[in-house]
């Protein structure tokens, strides 16, 4: 395969080139041009951390799953003022289309994105990359965690999770 054969999709030609393409006219419905619907998020998001989650039939999280993330924000002294947790599987956020890394870079403008059960191709992310490894892609780090109900648990399993998560935290956060 030659160099010019390589064909790239064209949401990484979209997110790549975003500010130099021509812009032509959205495409309308009977309600007017469609455009993409602002993300829900809970936080300020003060310091530009994006936390997605998967926690289907809850707004944002349930009870237990929040008091558990505060914690753990709290351990990395950040509150939720600091982040905006969005959660990719509330009926707000997927009704038409799912959330993708270009929506959320656009309207979140993340330093950090943390992924707690959801895989980053489901966010049309380039790249894929295992759980627990943070890494640095278009300036921004990414982290893949389980997901929060795994976590609370209270089970062998979950400590185990709990401190790989808690080593790959202090890496990115200074702690």
């Amino acid at each position: 395969m030659s160099l010019n054969d390589i064909q790239l999709p064209g949401f990484l030609i979209e997110e790549w080139y975003s500010d130099k393409l021509i812009v032509l006219p959205a495409a309308t419905t009977p309600a007017g041009p469609s455009t993409p619907s602002p993300l829900k998020s809970l936080g300020n998001n003060r310091r530009n951390i994006t936390i997605l989650v998967h926690a289907p039939g809850s707004p944002f999280l349930p009870d237990n799953q929040l008091t558990f993330l505060t914690k753990i924000l709290e351990a990395c002294r950040l509150t939720l003022a600091d982040v905006a947790i969005v959660n990719a599987a509330a009926e707000t956020n997927i009704a038409a289309t799912p959330i993708t890394i270009a929506d959320i870079r656009r309207q979140l403008a993340p330093k950090s994105i943390l992924l707690f059960g959801l895989e980053p191709s489901v966010l049309r992310l380039p790249i894929n990359f295992p759980p627990f490894k943070p890494l640095d892609y278009d300036g921004c780090t990414y982290l893949s965690a389980p997901g929060l109900d795994q976590l609370v648990t209270n089970t062998e399993e979950s400590k185990l999770l709990k401190s790989k998560l808690w080593v790959c935290l202090q890496t990115i956060f200074d702690v």
